[in-house]
């Protein structure tokens, strides 16, 4: 059995807040080592369970913070960034599972560092309507090409958002959440374990599945209506609303591709403290 781990870190053990994820930073450099430790604990059930190979795609932020010297040896390592599929890179490889390691809630919601993709320019994703963190997105491009959502892991509001966009999918609460920059948390030792404990358990339910394609609309609202204006020069892309863009893809990782430019292009329009 092969199995992706997209490995994120606002929802990995500890973290509570910016200087925890952001690269330079002490606190980061800490937090890079329970974070490996996490990925490495789900890679020891994952085995457990029966895995013959696992490629951990690194997904937060600069997509360079898990310490390869000290990964697992059994596995393989997808680092750095401008991935064409970003998060999901390697969903199309024909994997048998895929695993959402660190997640957190999305943009407009309560949860530890929640967001979606964009620290705090993005205030709300819908995805068909319906709204969504950066784990339903991933859910449903993982469903284009049959591969189940096998774990989640994150916050209690990460696992609560888990319940319904993968309600077959192990869920690892390493926290709970007091307020955006605080959480009452578990330590390494005993994340450890149930990270071990939920990924073996989660691989029997790893195998392809059948494929879920069709089209699919994305919106986004932003803070401010610059980064409306701004976003909507893409092609197919609409601004829907002062602060809104919409826009249809044939498929979800057309989708996502496109939420992706969506996203650059705001990130890039922000101006200093005034966003």
């Amino acid at each position: 059995m092969r199995i992706l781990i997209s490995a994120d870190m606002e929802g990995a053990t500890g973290v509570t807040w910016t200087d925890d994820v952001v690269p330079g930073s002490p606190q980061w450099q800490r937090f890079r080592r329970m974070f490996t430790g996490d990925v490495n604990a789900v890679l020891a059930g994952l085995y457990a369970g029966g895995a013959s190979d696992v490629l951990v795609n690194e997904a937060h932020s600069s997509q360079r913070n898990l310490l390869l010297e000290d990964l697992d040896e059994r596995a393989r390592m997808l680092t750095g960034r401008h991935k064409p599929l970003s998060m999901m890179q390697g969903i199309d490889s024909g994997v048998d599972g895929v695993v959402f390691l660190g997640y957190h809630a999305g943009a407009g919601f309560d949860g530890v560092l929640s967001h979606t993709y964009l620290e705090n320019q993005i205030t709300g994703v819908w995805l068909d309507d319906v709204p969504a963190s950066e784990g339903r997105l991933n859910a449903a491009m993982a469903g284009e090409y049959g591969v189940p959502v096998l774990l989640v892991s994150g916050d209690d509001q990460t696992c609560e958002d888990a319940r319904d966009y993968a309600p077959h999918a192990e869920l690892v609460q390493v926290k709970e959440c007091v307020s955006r920059y605080a959480a009452i948390c578990l330590p390494p030792a005993r994340t450890a374990r149930l990270l071990e404990s939920g990924a073996r358990e989660a691989m029997a339910r790893a195998g392809r599945v059948e494929r879920t394609p069709g089209r699919h609309r994305i919106e986004v609202e932003f803070d401010a209506s610059h980064l409306a204006q701004a976003t909507a020069v893409i092609p197919t892309v609409e601004q829907t609303g002062t602060r809104r863009v919409a826009f249809e893809a044939p498929s979800m990782t057309e989708a996502m591709k496109a939420f992706k430019v969506v996203t650059a292009i705001a990130a890039g329009a922000v101006q200093g403290i005034y966003g």
